[in-house]
């Protein structure tokens, strides 16, 4: 590869939104977080709506209820980090929609994540309600409520859907990384729906009565909004990030969405990966494809571990994810915005000051830097999502009513 500048020094001087991580960040993002966040962070109920443990341990098993060596999730950094209510997801590949499978896979994550709780029972404990996580908060376990990461396995039968909510499956997130029987991707450029199937529609409703929370995280602009059209609850966006910061980036929200949200009285939960986060890293792929391509070679493990050592992967800080809950707040308000981190699901990408689960704390020292008060404070970490899961409660216990 003949490059004379890199292409990360040229896309930080093009004075794209979201700036390169220097030293003086790195700094300063390492610094300890101040006492009053570290007990604000203890003191807090503290929701993730998105940890990758599941799979992780699927692929690459090791035992969480100790210090680990990899992944970015184990019950000690919990500890350290104040983090309460994790929902655990249920990930199913985009491919075992083609496959088949995924709803095999979907039990057996989720027997492993009963195993876990079974294994530990003074560390863990299940949460299927909002008043589990309540009751639990202060009782030293890490609460695990699950979700469904691409909704794959409701394989096209409602029946499906209650199999898995009774299993403690409290939102779906429609589609992943390739359109599905249920909704368009937002990856992906075949529209085979321009927005939600019909299954998808008749989908949407049945969760709205069962109690089963809609993700739209992934999906595609139109089956978006044609979720929130149709959803008698509110929606969450259980990790995704801002497109003002990643201009194309069609897996985040833009700002019209954001507003579109709000009225629906639904909640971005904000996903930490620098590759959502800021513009330089979310077209560090982009830039070593077209490296390889220049250079006449493959782009596989070999190239990127050398185009990595001559062009450092452009981290992300604190500041820059805090920049995203800034623009949630000054667009439609503290009540719509909370945490969603994607750890164990982004791999070697998470901002610097936010690497794993033990740094919620910086998260919390951050904000209060920034001037939002305990109760806002509180409200991002678990109060906005805790009252869209309790409105989503509140209403499928009425249609079971009657």
């Amino acid at each position: 590869m003949k490059l004379n500048i890199s292409p990360i020094a040229l896309l930080c001087g093009a004075a794209l939104l979201g700036g390169c991580a220097s030293t003086a960040d790195n700094a300063s993002a390492n610094n300890q977080p101040a006492v009053s966040a570290l007990q604000l962070a203890q003191q807090t109920i503290i929701i993730d709506t998105h940890i990758d443990v599941p799979y992780r341990l699927h692929k690459d098993w090791e035992d969480v209820t100790q210090a680990t060596q990899r992944g970015e999730f184990d019950y000690p950094r919990a500890q350290a980090g104040g983090l309460n209510a994790p929902f655990m997801s249920i990930y199913i590949p985009a491919s075992y929609e083609r496959s088949g499978g995924g709803y095999q896979l979907a039990n057996q994550l989720i027997d492993s994540m009963e195993a876990l709780v079974a294994r530990a029972p003074d560390k863990f404990a299940m949460a299927y309600s909002t008043q589990d996580v309540i009751e639990q908060f202060g009782s030293a376990k890490v609460s695990l409520a699950l979700g469904m990461e691409n909704g794959t396995p409701i394989a096209g039968k409602l029946e499906n859907l209650q199999h898995f909510y009774d299993r403690g499956i409290r939102y779906i997130t429609l589609s992943h990384s390739e359109s599905n029987h249920i909704a368009d991707s937002s990856y992906d450029l075949r529209r085979r729906w321009n927005g939600l199937s019909p299954f998808g529609k008749e989908l949407v409703v049945a969760m709205n009565n069962i109690g089963m929370m809609i993700d739209i995280s992934h999906v595609s602009d139109d089956a978006f909004y044609q979720a929130v059209a149709l959803s008698k609850v509110p929606v969450i966006a259980s990790h995704s990030s801002l497109r003002s910061y990643t201009p194309g980036f069609e897996r985040n929200m833009d700002d019209d969405m954001l507003k579109a949200l709000a009225k629906n009285g639904g909640v971005v939960q904000i996903n930490f990966g620098s590759s959502f986060v800021t513009q330089m890293a979310n077209q560090y792929g982009a830039l070593r494809k077209a490296a390889a391509k220049q250079a006449g070679v493959a782009d596989d493990a070999a190239f990127e571990l050398e185009f990595r050592k001559k062009n450092p992967y452009p981290f992300a800080t604190l500041d820059t994810v805090l920049d995203h809950i800034d623009h949630v707040v000054k667009l439609v308000g503290i009540d719509y915005v909370g945490i969603g981190s994607d750890y164990d699901g982004v791999g070697d990408s998470l901002p610097v000051g936010l690497k794993d689960v033990a740094s919620y704390p910086n998260l919390v020292d951050g904000l209060l830097k920034r001037g939002y008060s305990a109760v806002d404070i509180e409200k991002i970490l678990s109060g906005n999502f805790l009252r869209v899961w309790r409105e989503v409660e509140q209403y499928a216990a009425k249609h079971a009513a009657g």
